[in-house]
This record gives structure tokens, C-alpha cells and sequence, in this order.
């Protein structure tokens, strides 16, 4: 790159130091220094700077010019200009610099609210994985959080309504909720409830969050479903564990209703979001999700089984996914028996 405005002014210089009746040019030897203050360093800058001084110089002394008013007047208007393509690349090296303390400070608060997991909360193995659409944020309208609350360890996984900066509001809004609400909720239906009362105000017209609850218990999940795709258990089989009665998503006006799933010793629950089963290859084929589920979750590491069924979703998709995702798997560590039924 530093070549490229280094050459240009040597072609300027070359036929007024090789021909005589060329009219003088030392004026377009700012080409190359406007060249690189676009483009290159402060450092880089003041070296085609010198150059082109230099090839201005020698232009002058060529044409026996250099005592004359004309030439000093083009030569210094030369330097002039070169000092002002010098400042102009150290603002842009600064506003580069600041740019980039901003999408620092960006990517830890987005690390921050969308957190990557991998650890075992109250005798529950939790795994994420996350990928954004978006190419300007790392956290797009998906979301996940967990909480080790009185009542045991809750998970949640939405999706909120949209893309962009207003869908990462929303997002920061829903887990800031869940956040709040959490540890003091006693039960999943009034957690959802409360949910709902807190977000409603905040969200547009059109505006609403899916989301799916669930609260671990010994030998057992209990879950609650806002109009979001069903999770899914992976064990001796694989299902997808829908409501029994279909909820609205929260911002809806939703009437949440807690059902109960067993859990085996070394049964696994993906929560995850549409990115998943939306996804579509180059003929529109859905991804297959109980099929490469099956297959993925056999990894003996929650990590590792997480890992495979992105993979095969990149396969599948045979391209960059167009769509957020969020992927949560849960595997209990414990064998416990469940409570009985209320």
C-alpha cells in the first residue's frame, strides 16, 4: 500500500526532470501524500510527504527555477499541504483508536449480558452457544440466562421480536427482568406472569418476546412455554416436549402454565431458539432436528455435543446462518428422585 502514492509521484516528477517544455507540476505531488493520509499511517504519510518534497526539489533544480518567486510559492503551497495530510492521518489514527476503545467496551458489554457458559449450577450441567446475525454486535434478538435461586437452579431462553439495536434493548430488558425476578418468584407461573407485567410497558405495538422457563428439580424439569419452539429431551429417546395448551409469547397477554417432564439418569434438555429449526438449505429443506440432534447430543461432553450440532446446522445451511441462535443444554449430574405430584 505505502508503494502505490510513492510511485504515483514518481510518475508526476519523471517527464518534467526528462523533458523541458512539460509545464511545471510540482503542485500534483500532493497526490501522493492525499493518497496516503487516506489510507496509511502518520509514519507512512510523513514519508511520502518527504518524497514528494523531495521529487519538488529536484523538479525546481532541474528547470533552474529554484531561486525564482513561482517555484517557491508552488513549493511551499507543496509543503503546506503535506503538513495538512500529516494532521488529517494522525485524526483519522485517533478516531480509529477511540473506534476501536468503542467496540471494546461493546464486545464486554455484550459479554456481559449474554455470557458464555460451561459449568455445573446446583447438581445441573449447563452448556451455551450463541451466534448473532447481526455483523455490528455480538448479541442479537436471542437470549439465554441462568439463575440458582431457593427454589432451584431456572433457566430461561427467549427471542425477541426483530433485529438491530432495538431488539438488543429489548433483550438487555428481558434479562434484566429475569434477572430481577428470579430468586424471588416462587413458582414458574408467577415468574412468568411478573415477566410479562415488567416487559409489556416496554415493548411496541408489535412488539413481543418468546421465551421458554424451566426450573430444575431432583429428577425432573418443570417448564413453562410462551409461544417458543419446544424443547428437547435427549436420552434412551428423543423428543420434543410440547405444552399441553399452546401460550402466547410474553407482551401478549400470556396465561402461563407450568407441565412437568421426568428426567432419567443421563437424559440431556436443549432449550434453543428458532434459529434452529428455521434454518433452511439451498433448496429450502429444513434442518432436521430430532434426526442430527440424536446424532450430535451422543457426544460424551455437553461442549462437545453442542459443538456437533452447530456443526452439522453449518452443514446442513451450507452457508453463514442468516438467523440468531442461542443453544442451551442442560444435563443433571445427580440421579435423583422426583418429587411427588402435588
Amino acid at each position: 500500500m505505502l508503494l502505490a502514492p510513492l510511485v504515483t509521484c514518481l510518475l508526476i516528477a519523471v517527464p518534467d526532470l526528462l523533458f523541458d517544455r512539460v509545464p511545471p507540476l510540482i503542485t500534483l505531488l500532493l497526490i501522493g501524500p492525499l493518497l496516503a493520509c487516506a489510507r496509511l499511517g502518520v509514519r507512512h504519510t510523513v514519508l511520502v510527504c518527504c518524497w514528494s518534497a523531495v521529487l519538488g526539489l529536484a523538479m525546481g533544480i532541474g528547470n533552474d527555477a529554484v531561486p525564482s518567486t513561482g517555484f517557491g510559492i508552488r513549493w511551499g503551497g507543496l509543503l503546506v499541504g503535506c503538513a495538512l495530510t500529516v494532521y488529517a492521518a494522525r485524526q483519522r489514527d485517533r478516531l480509529h483508536d477511540r473506534l476501536a476503545r468503542a467496540h471494546e467496551v461493546a464486545r464486554v458489554t455484550q459479554t456481559a449480558i449474554l455470557r458464555p457458559i460451561s459449568r455445573t449450577f446446583d447438581g445441573t450441567r449447563v452448556c451455551t452457544r450463541y451466534h448473532s446475525a447481526s455483523h455490528e454486535s455480538a448479541v442479537g434478538g436471542d437470549l439465554y440466562d441462568v439463575a440458582v435461586t431457593p427454589y432451584g437452579l431456572r433457566v430461561l431462553v427467549g427471542d425477541v421480536r426483530g433485529h438491530g439495536v432495538e431488539a438488543l434493548r429489548l433483550s438487555a430488558d428481558t434479562l434484566t427482568a429475569f434477572r430481577e425476578l428470579a430468586y424471588t418468584s416462587p413458582d414458574l407461573t408467577t415468574l412468568t406472569a411478573e415477566l410479562d407485567a415488567l416487559l409489556t410497558p416496554e415493548l411496541g405495538p408489535e412488539d413481543f418476546v418468546t421465551a421458554v422457563l424451566a426450573e430444575f428439580a431432583p429428577g425432573e424439569v418443570r417448564l413453562v412455554n410462551c409461544g417458543h419452539p419446544p424443547p428437547l429431551r435427549s436420552g434412551r429417546r428423543i423428543e420434543l416436549l410440547e405444552p399441553l395448551v399452546p401460550t402466547p409469547p410474553l407482551g401478549l397477554g400470556p396465561d402461563p402454565r407450568q407441565y412437568r417432564v421426568r428426567l432419567q439418569p443421563g437424559d440431556r434438555l436443549l432449550l434453543y431458539t428458532d434459529g434452529l429449526t428455521e434454518a433452511r438449505d439451498a433448496e429450502g429443506a429444513p434442518f432436521p432436528l430430532l434426526g442430527e440432534a440424536a446424532l450430535a447430543l451422543r457426544e460424551a461432553l455437553p461442549d462437545e455435543a453442542l459443538r456437533a450440532l452447530h456443526t452439522r446446522l453449518l452443514a446442513h445451511t451450507g452457508t453463514a446462518l442468516a438467523d440468531d441462535l442461542a443453544l442451551v443444554l442442560c444435563q443433571p449430574t445427580e440421579a435423583t428422585v422426583p418429587a411427588p405430584v402435588p
